[in-house]
């Protein structure tokens, strides 16, 4: 289960609950297959479109996606 930023760069809604039933949580993950992972490409916002605790459940696999895109930037660098 995959989500990114929903807005950015001054596009923000006035309404901060406008995405909320959008929010990827353990409600959602809970209808996902048994071994499905959630993953998010960075930086998050806890609360907006994932939920406080989610990323820290054994599930979420966002700092090793995270540390892999760090390698392959270095990679392009070199």
């Amino acid at each position: 289960v995959y989500t990114d930023t929903w807005t950015s760069m001054g596009f923000e809604p006035k309404d901060e609950n406008v995405f909320k039933p959008l929010q990827v949580n353990e409600e959602l993950m809970s209808h996902a297959h048994k071994d499905a992972i959630f993953m998010h490409c960075m930086p998050m916002n806890r609360g907006k479109e994932v939920s406080l605790s989610l990323p820290d459940q054994p599930c979420s696999a966002i700092f090793q996606q995270s540390e892999n895109r760090l390698h392959v930037q270095k990679s392009l660098l070199l």
